[in-house]
């Protein structure tokens, strides 16, 4: 077995009534667990990723501080480590989990391969040494961190699939071009029960 899943930034902040809530986010949360719990035995590896944002600092210019924020490259103050904003949404189940990756310590990062797990491993190397060739990727939000490690996980490599129903957009419009652009880099876009 060659393949990972990579559930991506289920977060309190970015589920209903989070810093930067997405419609449906609590929603992908059980949708993953329930997942999880029929397809574990697919995966050589599951991977879960946070943003982990440090809270004294705006984190390279990520967090709007001194201005609105511009919702493209400024956002307001979210995910910061160690608050209830950033652990992940209480209906995901992380029994299952292998490896938990953090990201955005003090810089922006939207992709999953821009963190570390807690001794200081990048995905690229863990995914190396499991022989890993196939990447399904769910979670939180389709046209920012989800399409970001997508992106980079084909950049890799990776065969991957982007999991219909299994991830929540910022907006339908921003999220309907980034699985466009997904499926036009090579990446299959599919139903979670296919």
């Amino acid at each position: 077995m060659t393949k990972a899943l990579f559930i991506i930034d289920v977060q309190n902040d970015f589920t209903e009534g989070g810093a930067l809530g997405v419609d449906g986010g609590a929603a992908v949360a059980a949708g993953v667990t329930d997942y999880l719990a029929e397809h574990r035995d697919e995966y050589e590896l599951v991977v879960a990723s946070r943003d982990w944002h440090d809270g004294d600092s705006d984190n390279g210019g990520h967090f709007a501080r001194d201005a609105a924020p511009d919702f493209v490259d400024t956002w307001p103050v979210h995910c910061v480590a160690g608050t209830p904003g950033a652990e992940y949404h209480p209906a995901l189940d992380v029994t299952d989990v292998d490896v938990h990756i953090r990201k955005g310590q003090g810089e922006p990062a939207y992709s999953i391969f821009e963190g570390t797990d807690e001794a200081g491993r990048g995905i690229a190397d863990l995914l190396a040494e499991r022989g890993i060739t196939e990447v399904d990727v769910v979670g939180i939000a389709t046209d920012y961190c989800v399409r970001q490690s997508a992106l980079d996980a084909l950049e890799h490599g990776q065969r991957v699939r982007v999991l219909i129903g299994l991830v929540a957009g910022v907006a339908p419009e921003s999220s309907e071009a980034a699985l466009a652009e997904l499926g036009h880099a090579g990446a299959e876009i599919v139903a979670a029960d296919a």
